[in-house]
């Protein structure tokens, strides 16, 4: 009989010796992917010459390329998204704050060159490093009160910073809370995040970027302008009256006495014609002020759909669809008057 010493020994050198083969060809694969051709060479080398980069540049392409998972070497010249996604698997892998500045310079000089940062409306925003330097966010703090409006001071591929005017406290104070931070591209869609305030200086909130984005779509739905009345009780339970404006599947513009932070959940009660009394959650997604010249002492709020709203966007739909169905035969009728 063998003695078990002899078997965890023996079982020991079997496991040393898989592990080396694992260690081995993980190695070789690495090798391979870092020096060998990819597909999409050609492509590749025909799309550089459109962006006029320098040698430096290509040479970072190629190092993102090869530490990404992407098979195809052309991939992060295809879409802003599949770039960032490149950007962020090589920083984590090299540690954003151990890459040569060199290096940092260039990632942020192809962003730019290739047009995918935020003020490009036809670029996917997937990471804070698209923002851009002067972008209005709103902040919230864990206390929940709101900081409106704050500007991006600076951003590096490192960081970035938020201006802070001392509205809700000291700036020290607030090193190490999660603030939930929230940007409206116009035209696009609401960004929000939850990020720790790394430091506090020169009157600026700063942190680290972060890929980890939601996003709202502002514009999903065909949207119907109406003058509804409202009734909205608001988060304290007391209740106010005001106006719908305009009416989509997926949200909508309303007009109220009441100024309300973006993110807080209300609850609405409108009347649907021919569908009867609507009851239903909403989140605020932003405050674009007293702009309505008719209803001069409203907030107007835009707002998307929260909570089980499924019954009230079916019978949304199929108002909005009677309303355009209605007008296009009143349309044909005098045309044929």
């Amino acid at each position: 009989m063998i003695h078990p010493v002899y078997l965890l020994w023996f079982g020991g050198i079997v496991l040393m010796i898989l592990l080396l083969l694992v260690l081995v060809e993980t190695q070789r694969i690495y090798y391979r992917r870092q020096n060998e051709k990819m597909f999409g060479t050609e492509d590749f080398d025909l799309k550089i010459r459109e962006f006029q980069l320098t040698p430096k540049e290509v040479r970072t392409l190629e190092k993102l390329v090869r530490t990404s998972h992407f098979e195809n070497k052309d991939a992060v010249l295809n879409s802003a998204d599949l770039f960032e996604h490149a950007v962020g698997d090589f920083y984590d892998f090299r540690n954003v704050f151990d890459v040569r500045d060199e290096t940092l310079a260039a990632v942020a000089s192809l962003r730019e060159k290739m047009d995918y940062t935020g003020q490009n409306p036809l670029a996917n925003i997937s990471s804070s490093r698209q923002f851009n330097v002067g972008n209005r966010v709103d902040l919230v703090l864990e206390n929940g009160r709101t900081v409106k409006r704050s500007s991006i001071q600076w951003r590096t591929e490192k960081e970035w910073a938020l201006a802070y005017d001392g509205s809700c406290g000291p700036g020290s104070q607030l090193i190490g809370q999660t603030v939930s931070i929230r940007w409206t591209r116009l035209g696009d869609a609401v960004y929000s995040m939850r990020l720790p305030v790394r430091s506090f200086k020169d009157g600026n909130l700063i942190f680290l970027h972060t890929m980890e984005l939601g996003k709202q779509q502002l514009r999903r739905w065909v949207r119907e302008e109406v003058r509804f009345p409202v009734e909205a009780t608001l988060h304290d339970g007391s209740v106010c009256h005001g106006v719908l404006y305009d009416l989509s599947a997926g949200g909508i513009l309303l007009g109220i006495p009441v100024e309300i932070p973006n993110g807080e959940h209300i609850r609405i009660r409108f009347e649907l014609p021919s569908f009867g009394m609507e009851d239903v959650e909403i989140e605020i997604l932003r405050n674009l002020g007293q702009k309505n010249p008719e209803y001069p002492d409203y907030y107007s709020l835009t707002a998307s759909f929260a909570g089980a709203f499924g019954w009230t966007q079916e019978r949304v739909l199929q108002y909005i669809f009677e309303v355009h169905k209605a007008r296009k035969e009143t349309e044909m009728a005098e045309k044929n008057a």
